[in-house]
């Protein structure tokens, strides 16, 4: 499992251009199974997604095609942990830990 922690590197203006580009961005990967909790950080400076995926390197290929990327507005930092309890609506993800 994943968090991805987004810190805008662009004013909100510019941001809130390309956030129905995002929106729909993040709606593809709920429909997909890939997002399970996504939302804005207070302060807003940025954003969290809790995400599940089958190794780092394609959550950060996914990661770059987030229209804040490509606009250059947001720098992620994507945290991989091994969810081995979780809340029962999260049973499917809980993960063991190796060995």
């Amino acid at each position: 499992m994943f968090v991805l922690e987004l810190t805008y590197t662009a004013a909100l203006e510019s941001i809130e251009a390309v956030l129905p580009q995002h929106i729909a961005w993040l709606d593809e990967h709920y429909a997909a199974g890939t997002f399970l909790a996504s939302g804005r950080k207070v302060p807003r400076d940025g954003g969290v997604i809790l995400a599940v995926g089958e190794d780092r390197a394609r959550i950060e290929a996914l990661v770059a095609t987030d229209p804040f990327v490509r606009a250059g507005l947001t720098e992620y930092r994507v945290t991989e942990f091994l969810a081995t309890t979780t809340a029962p609506e999260l049973a499917a993800h809980r993960q063991r830990l190796p060995g």
